[in-house]
């Protein structure tokens, strides 16, 4: 069997596994800055950030740390933190 380094196999798969116990820092949403644009959600590799009670939401079972939501975030809303262990 080969595998190719860095390939991924099967994209936003970490919904089937909490995956977010290893992370060194986290997303914290500023929901006043929010503007309910859905461009974290949509980038959001593993499916970690959702809209409830139309809040945009941060599920941390899943969420790797990886910033893509804060990177991506046109109000600079979301700020990466240290993790807390």
């Amino acid at each position: 069997m080969k595998i190719t380094v860095g390939a991924v196999v099967q994209g936003k798969s970490s919904l089937a596994y909490k995956t977010g116990n290893w992370r060194d820092q986290r997303p914290v949403l500023d929901v006043d800055r929010c503007k309910a644009c859905g461009q974290c959600e949509e980038v959001c590799p593993d499916s970690a950030v959702h809209v409830i009670n139309e809040t945009y939401v941060i599920d941390y079972d899943f969420c790797k740390g990886c910033g893509l939501c804060a990177y991506e975030c046109p109000a600079q809303a979301i700020e990466m933190v240290k993790e807390e262990k």
